[in-house]
């Protein structure tokens, strides 16, 4: 069996839940693909505690308020965004979709919701850029080993209109994904994901010979580009220092890291745990999200990720200190249903419930929203 099927979904009526979506894309994908999507690291508790956390958390809406005029609209690093969410960066969506990135690129575009797009992506990024034409998108950064393979990234990145650099810096070495062992799972070792590795002139010159020639080799030697286990703080001065464009820290969960973060040059910071993906019996990211908030106090923007799976997981979100929040599974479980259509009715659906959730709460504006609206249970 393939990584996936036929996703074209004509007069077939697209699920509307999370569960559904999850439901039907594991109906479709094969066995490795869904396991890659869906599974954790270890037992699974972080990913478990990063959705439990929000059900700590009550809303507690006030009345009598005009509500008739609403906006989701955000601002950051200088842009204006029509809702609080924007893509997460998801490597690899070539297992669930022969359009893999450009699909979820396109429905981000339509939709003027910025695009992530992953390091680790199987279509360059020159290739998502011309299919999103000037529509928002930011670029996600593995570190590489070699800093002349970072400036190239970042070089290319820049010309071919990203407006943000998200250096995600929690996963410089693989979790334990019992799924993935299982099921002897690993797309990179076969040539997916390897999109801005395969064509870029540094990494090139770096291999013995050319992918298409010894595969295997190439890869290889991207994974090990891509285990920057000796990453530190110099490092990403470095990166700032070799790029024009705002620069994100993704991957911490520690007030004190987030200080450290805003004093080496860290634009912006995002709260996140992989979605579980890498450190089993973690803390839950919105359990958090709060003390990073505290600690930064507003010097720089704080995103957060992991668990969003609803508009009320959004509002709880903001309401404790988010700037804004990323989306992962949920649009990756549309790509693998129905494609671009899928990815855009996932969030289109995720658009409509935070606006109704917003309103019902007695607020019109994301600036309304604040920690006064959630207690904890």
């Amino acid at each position: 069996m393939g990584f996936y099927e036929s996703a074209d979904s004509g007069a077939t009526v697209l699920p509307v839940s999370y569960t559904e979506w999850e439901e039907r894309a594991k109906e479709k994908l094969a066995a490795g693909p869904f396991g890659y999507v869906n599974g954790a690291a270890g037992a699974g508790d972080t990913m478990k505690a990063n959705v439990d956390a929000f059900k700590q958390y009550r809303i507690r809406p006030r009345i009598c308020r005009d509500i008739s005029k609403r906006s989701l609209d955000i601002s950051l690093f200088g842009s204006k965004y029509p809702v609080p969410f924007l893509f997460a960066p998801i490597g690899v969506n070539s297992i669930v979709h022969a359009d893999a990135e450009v699909a979820p690129a396109k429905s981000a575009a339509s939709l003027g919701i910025p695009y992530i797009l992953s390091n680790v992506s199987t279509t360059p990024m020159e290739k998502v850029a011309e299919a999103m034409g000037d529509a928002p998108r930011w670029f996600q950064l593995y570190p590489p080993v070699n800093q002349d393979l970072t400036k190239s990234f970042l070089n290319r990145a820049e010309k071919a209109g990203f407006s943000a650099i998200v250096v995600t810096i929690d996963s410089t070495l693989l979790g334990w994904r019992e799924t993935d062992l299982r099921n002897s799972f690993l797309p990179f070792l076969t040539g997916e994901g390897m999109g801005n590795y395969f064509t870029d002139p540094v990494f090139l010159s770096m291999l013995d010979e050319p992918p298409e020639q010894n595969l295997q080799a190439a890869c290889k030697k991207a994974l090990s580009e891509g285990n920057n286990t000796g990453f530190s703080w110099k490092d990403l001065e470095f990166i700032k220092k070799e790029t024009k464009l705002p620069v994100l820290l993704k991957g911490l969960t520690h007030p004190d890291d987030a200080l450290l973060a805003v004093e080496h040059g860290a634009d912006g910071i995002i709260v996140s745990n992989h979605g579980g993906r890498q450190l089993d019996g973690a803390i839950a990211t919105l359990e958090a999200l709060p003390s990073v908030c505290e600690a930064v106090e507003h010097k720089v923007p704080v995103l957060m990720d992991s668990g969003i799976r609803r508009g009320a997981d959004i509002i709880k979100a903001l309401a404790l200190g988010a700037s804004a929040v990323l989306v992962g599974r949920p649009y990756i479980y549309g790509l693998a249903v129905a494609g671009e259509t899928g990815v855009k009715a996932v969030m289109e659906n995720l658009i409509a419930e935070t606006e109704l959730q917003m309103a019902i709460c007695g607020r019109k504006s994301i600036s309304e929203i604040d920690k006064s609206l959630v207690v904890k249970v």
